[in-house]
């Protein structure tokens, strides 16, 4: 599916480098999620390899999907997971999401 890119030895060991090895666990993460291999390939988007386009719908449609996701987790959470978790996210990642929100809606 291309989801990670490997290099091989010359006795067809497979070599994963740091970042293919962060993006094993996303992956699992994703799956732990409930997500199925199509619906991960579609969130990493284009390879590299593949020319990027810009799909705003797409962009809107994932972020909606992102929002009713966050929305289900943290309704199956008590108030201390939910604190715990609002801890982990980081100022700068509310603030990147605002503006996502923010260019989008325009």
């Amino acid at each position: 599916m291309g989801l990670l890119k490997v290099e091989r030895s010359a006795s067809n060991y497979r070599y994963y480098d740091k970042e293919m090895i962060e993006r094993i666990h996303w992956i699992e993460e994703q799956k732990k999620l409930g997500k199925c291999l199509e619906e991960i390939h579609s969130l990493l988007g284009p390879s590299k390899e593949e020319p990027e386009e810009i799909d705003i719908q797409d962009i809107r449609l994932q972020m909606r999907k992102l929002e009713h996701d966050v929305t289900v987790l943290m309704e199956h959470l008590d108030d201390k997971e939910r604190q715990k978790l609002r801890k982990k996210v980081s100022p700068e990642s509310v603030a990147l999401m605002q503006s996502l929100l923010l260019i989008l809606n325009n």
